[in-house]
Parts: C-alpha cells; sequence; structure tokens
C-alpha cells in the first residue's frame, strides 16, 4: 500500500526516453515567409469550460449507507435517521465520537458510570453502550473512539432488533468509514489547542488501474487533552483500506483500523453532601503513574456482487480486538484526618457538620485504584440477498440475511493497598490526598497491586431476517419485516459467593434466549419533496448481554422493548435544506429492578415518550445550518412492590 502512495511520484520522476522520437517540427504558415514582418491579427483563444466537483462541505446527506434499511434514500426510511457527516465533523473540530454525536438529539454522554471504559452513551434515555456499530458491523468493545477514520455517523432512532439482533432499544449508532474512490486526493490537517495538545491527520487516496483504488487515514496527537491536571494523551492509529473492482458487478473491499491510545483519564470529583465538591477545576485527585492504555485491531472484508439490475448478494467479515490495561486512581470519599492523622470518611447528609461549609484546608480525599485488564473480541459474519422484482403493479424490494457473531470478554481486575499518613486503609484505597489541589505525586512503594477477580465470558449469537418494502403505488410504500434470533452466553468469576465468605458475586452463569422481532411501517409520499410515515418496532436485552455478572445477578428473561414512531422528512428549497420531526414511544417490559438483597427481578416497565425535530443543508449558498431539539419525558420505573405501587416520571429536554 505505501507502494501505491509512491508509484505516481516516481513514474513523473523517470527521464524521458532518449531513443524516443519527438513530434515533427511544425512548419511555418503558407501565407508567411521566413524573415518577412508579421501582418495577421492576434489569434483570439476559444473558451474553454472545465467542470469538476469538489469535496462536499454541505451538511446535508439524503442517503444512508445501511444495506439492511432496505432504502438508500432516507425519505424511504420509517424511522427518524440523524446523520453526523464529515463537513459537520469537520466544522466543529470533532475528533472523538462523544463530541460528534452531541449533535443528535436524544443523545446523553455518560463518564465511567457503572465501571464502564470507554465511550459510554444513552440514547432516548436508554443506555447504548451495545448498540455502537462500524460499517454496520458491532462494535461492542470498551474502548474510545476516535473520528479520523470516519466518513459519517449515523443514528437510527428507536428499536431496531429486526435490522441488527440484540440489543437497539433506544436506537443504533453507526460509524461510517471512509472508503477508497477513484479520485486521487490528499488530505493534511493539524490542530493545536491553548492547552497544549498537538494533532494531525493524513487522508490520501490513491487509484490504481482502471478499478481499484487504496487510501490511508493516520492520526497522531499528543499533549495535554483539558485544563485538569494530569490529562496527558499520547494517541496514534492508522487505517488503510483497499477497494478492487470499483463500478464493476463485483466489488471487493478489505480495511482495518490500528489505533494506540495511552491516556490519562480523569474520574473527576466526588460529592459531598449530595453534590460534586467546590474545588478548583484543574484539580485531579489522580497519581502521575496512571494510565488507560488501549489497543484496538479491526479488520473487515466486504464483497459485494450484482447479478444484475434487481438481484444483489453481499458477504461481510469483520475482527474486532480490543486490550485495554488500566491503572488509574480516583478521589472517591471526602473526609477530615482525625487526631491519630488517619482518614475519617465524612457521613453524607444535608447540613452535616463539621463537613458543610468547610474550608477546603481542612478536607481529605481518600483515592481507591481501579485497575483493571480488558480484552474483548468480535467476530461475525453477514450475508445478505437484495431482490427487486414485481408482483403485477406492485413492486418489492426484498432483503434476506443471515448473521452469525462469536464474542467474548475477559476482565482482570486488581487493587492498591495503601496509607494514609501511615495508618493502613481499606482494601482499595491507594492514599489520602488534600481537597483544595492536585498533589501530582505518583503511587507510594508501599501500595502494591494485588490480583482480584478474574471474569470471563463467551457468546454465540445467530440471526436470520427478511424484510420488504412494497411499493402499492408511487406514492405508498408499505415495510414489514421480521427475524428470528438466538442468543447463548456464558459468565463466569474466580472470586464468587462459592468460595469468599460475604461475596455475593454468580460463581457461573449460563443462558440461551430466543426471540422474535419484527417491524412494520407505512410511507406516504404525495411529492418527492415530502414524506409522512408511521412505523412500530420491537427490540430485546438478554440478561447477559454485556457479558458481564453483577452482583446478586441470575437467570432473568429478556428485556422487551416496542417503539412507536410517526414523523414527516420535508426537503425545502429545491432540496438544498432538509427537515424531520417525529412523536414516539418507547416502552420496556420486564425492565430489570433491583432489589433490597442485591439481586434483580424482571417486574419493571419504562417508558420513554418524546417529540424529536431537527433541520441540516443550506439556507443561503453561503449560510447552512445543523440543528435538532428533542424533549424526553420519562416514566423510569413502574412496577408493584411489596408496598404497593412506585411511580416516578421525569421530563428531560435535550438540544
Amino acid at each position: 500500500m505505501v507502494g501505491l502512495l509512491f508509484a505516481s511520484g516516481a513514474l513523473a520522476q523517470q527521464p524521458p526516453d532518449q531513443n524516443a522520437q519527438g513530434p515533427a517540427p511544425t512548419p511555418p504558415p503558407p501565407d508567411q515567409t521566413p524573415g518577412a514582418p508579421t501582418t495577421s491579427a492576434p489569434a483570439t483563444m476559444q473558451p474553454v469550460t472545465v467542470t469538476g466537483s469538489r469535496p462536499s462541505e454541505d451538511f446535508q446527506t439524503t442517503r444512508g449507507s445501511i444495506f439492511r434499511m432496505g432504502a438508500e434514500n432516507l425519505m424511504d426510511v420509517p424511522q427518524q435517521v440523524i446523520v453526523i457527516n464529515r463537513a459537520l465533523m469537520n466544522s466543529q473540530a470533532a475528533t472523538t465520537l462523544d463530541q460528534a454525536v452531541r449533535n443528535v438529539p436524544g443523545v446523553t454522554i455518560g463518564s465511567a458510570e457503572g465501571g464502564t471504559i470507554g465511550n459510554n452513551i444513552n440514547l432516548n434515555g436508554f443506555s447504548a453502550r451495545t448498540d455502537i456499530y462500524l460499517d454496520a458491523m458491532r462494535d461492542r468493545g470498551q474502548y474510545y473512539r476516535d473520528t479520523f477514520a470516519l466518513e459519517a455517523i449515523e443514528v437510527l432512532m428507536g428499536p431496531s432488533s429486526m435490522l441488527f439482533g440484540r440489543g437497539s432499544t433506544g436506537g443504533v449508532i453507526n460509524q461510517v468509514t471512509k472508503k477508497p474512490g477513484l479520485k486521487q486526493a490528499t488530505e493534511l490537517s493539524g490542530q493545536v489547542t491553548t492547552n497544549g495538545l498537538i494533532r494531525t491527520t493524513a487522508d490520501v487516496n490513491v487509484p490504481f488501474e482502471e478499478t481499484n483504488a487504496a487510501r490511508v487515514n493516520g492520526m497522531f496527537q499528543w499533549g495535554k487533552a483539558s485544563t485538569i491536571d494530569n490529562t496527558n494523551v499520547m494517541d496514534f492509529g492508522l487505517a488503510p483500506s483497499v477497494k478492487l473492482g470499483i463500478g464493476t458487478p463485483t466489488e471487493i473491499t478489505l480495511g482495518a483500523i490500528l489505533q494506540h491510545r495511552k491516556d490519562n483519564i480523569n474520574y473527576g470529583v466526588p460529592p459531598l453532601n449530595g453534590f460534586p465538591i467546590n474545588v478548583p477545576r484543574n484539580v485531579n485527585y489522580g497519581l502521575s503513574d496512571d494510565y488507560t492504555e488501549q489497543d484496538v485491531i479491526q479488520l473487515n472484508a466486504t464483497v459485494d456482487h450484482k447479478f444484475n439490475p434487481g438481484l444483489r448478494a453481499r458477504n461481510q467479515t469483520e475482527f474486532l480486538w480490543v486490550n485495554t490495561s488500566v491503572r488509574q486512581t480516583s478521589g472517591a470519599f471526602v473526609g477530615t484526618l482525625g487526631p491519630n492523622f488517619g482518614f475519617v470518611q465524612a457521613a453524607n447528609g444535608p447540613g452535616n457538620t463539621p463537613y458543610s461549609g468547610a474550608p477546603l484546608n481542612q478536607l481529605s480525599i481518600r483515592q481507591i485504584s481501579r485497575d483493571r485488564n480488558i480484552n474483548d473480541i468480535t467476530f461475525e459474519n453477514q450475508a445478505e440477498l437484495e431482490a427487486k422484482f414485481k408482483t403485477g403493479e406492485i413492486g418489492h424490494l426484498l432483503l434476506m440475511g443471515v448473521d452469525l457473531n462469536y464474542e467474548s470478554y475477559t476482565n482482570k481486575t486488581y487493587t492498591r493497598n495503601g496509607f494514609c499518613n501511615g495508618i493502613a486503609m481499606v482494601a482499595g484505597s491507594v492514599g489520602c490526598t488534600p481537597a483544595g489541589y492536585t498533589v501530582g505525586g505518583g503511587t507510594p512503594g508501599n501500595s502494591p497491586e494485588i490480583p482480584g477477580n478474574y471474569a470471563s465470558s463467551q457468546a454465540w449469537g445467530l440471526g436470520a431476517y427478511f424484510n420488504d418494502t412494497i411499493e402499492v403505488t408511487p406514492w405508498l410504500k408499505l415495510v414489514g419485516g421480521v427475524r428470528w434470533d438466538v442468543y447463548s452466553a456464558q459468565v463466569g468469576n474466580s472470586i464468587n459467593s462459592a468460595n469468599t465468605v460475604g461475596n455475593t458475586t454468580t460463581p457461573y452463569m449460563f443462558q440461551t434466549d430466543f426471540f422474535t422481532s419484527v417491524r412494520g411501517g407505512a410511507i406516504f409520499e404525495p411529492t418527492r419533496q415530502q414524506s409522512y410515515y408511521v412505523s412500530y418496532s420491537t427490540s430485546f436485552n438478554p440478561s447477559l448481554e454485556q457479558l458481564t455478572s453483577t452482583t446478586g445477578s441470575q437467570n432473568l428473561p429478556p428485556e422487551n422493548n416496542e417503539g412507536y414512531e410517526a414523523g414527516l422528512k420535508y426537503e425545502f428549497l429545491n432540496g438544498n435544506l432538509s427537515a424531520n420531526g417525529a412523536v414516539f414511544q418507547i416502552t420496556k417490559y420486564n425492565a430489570r429492578s433491583q432489589n433490597a438483597d442485591g439481586t434483580f427481578s424482571p417486574t419493571g416497565t419504562v417508558r420513554v415518550q418524546g417529540v424529536r425535530v431537527g433541520a441540516a443543508g443550506r439556507i443561503t449558498p453561503e449560510w447552512q445550518i445543523f440543528a435538532g431539539y428533542a424533549y424526553l419525558e420519562v416514566d423510569p420505573v413502574v412496577r408493584t412492590t411489596p408496598g404497593g405501587l412506585l411511580i416516578g416520571s421525569q421530563a428531560v429536554p435535550l438540544l
């Protein structure tokens, strides 16, 4: 691939062939004789018109990349699809997935709630941690995703298990990678922040022969990521790809993403009396030798073959390996130093003295270790067949597919047990530090790292599906689909309730779930510029979906989800501006509710109702917009308890 990048330059530098005959000298015009004065008028050149395309700088995207949606034109999809394209990411200098999807109404970004490493995104009020995809293939690894190799990010709203299998309660986030093309192009970029972060990217596309092309994307960044102390990063990535047979009946695409990160992650500040402790914004309670180191290897191969204009087959295979090695320290509890200078944790409660209103120089922070080594492996293959045909006057776009996947997960935890002013602290505590400023020292030598639990899990999945888009008339389309899934998972823990007194972690669990997902909708398109739709879809979440077992877990039935949506999509200003809006309701049944003894029961019902509106495109040639708004009304838990019926609701507007 490196040779391809330099091939064109090498050819340009070759010396001319000395034996080649040059063009014959041009004879003088017949009415001119050598040495005679020139009397004719100056020649007038004919106008020359050069046409070409420039890279799109429009925020508007009207076509999707997800093959199994059954339609490339987003007007024909009976769900709201919001696309964050490269132009929008560049305009905001979005370098991470979190930064890019903040543009999507209905998305909220979490930190490390639940001990999660990597991107922690909620979509329409539900966790989407296992609903992130890369070129429509599941991307479930716990890592921080960069945008250097992405062309766009597509967010499909609402339950979508008929299309993607398990998960997708609130929707799906699909990352679309950059693909090779037949136009030679090179793009370099650089960024420097006032914090001291330096970032550079490169994107080189080189066609070769007549129907092939190679593309390489690279990224490197180093420096301080934020105004907070101890947040230095050193990251680099490479994304090579090659596409063969572009424009021919058979296209083959091979790609990879190789990424390494070594970052110092900020874990925030601990609470006091229900609120974050009030300290300077730069304070970090971690240690100078903390790190979160991640390596990612993603390999992808796609074969797309068109038998004829009405029949097309596609096969896609993905391998993904993510290793995360963590040695991080966070400030977890607020307290004071007692008479013997040992740490005394503050009791939590409003008006609690002497901690309420106490000056920072009287408060200390207990630091705990969050050390672990995680390995995520995903192997998946999808085979799909698309057929276009008619039954009488009714047109069909039929999609059939089979999805096979294997996943494994291991997590080895460690603890560092230390001292506060020479006094031993509780297990897992590294030390204590003043609350008002960053000390910045390394891990004390008397805080050894002790191995903890080793969690190991694996899962197999099989899904078969078909979806038909029926064109009853040019202005009315009906969409219907069904999918059958089997998901089998097993989870084990080395330190558990069977071998450790007082421990409630599950020793071993095995579970197999069968589920049928459906999708239905109607699309009314009176003109090419307007589309109105209603849809119904379902999804499911197995209890072992995340391949981790929590304290007191037990075999539970899958959570069942159903979504209703009605919306419109409209194009204005000769198609330069797109607007969309939708009202929706998503309900989760069998929601897992934690009991007083730490176990869970499938007795909950969670319901989210809301409205979303958005617009993208150009108002004038010089003025374009991307805007959105979502309003969610959440009934977080509705369940029968020994004390009666518990109902809660919360309204959340999201820009």
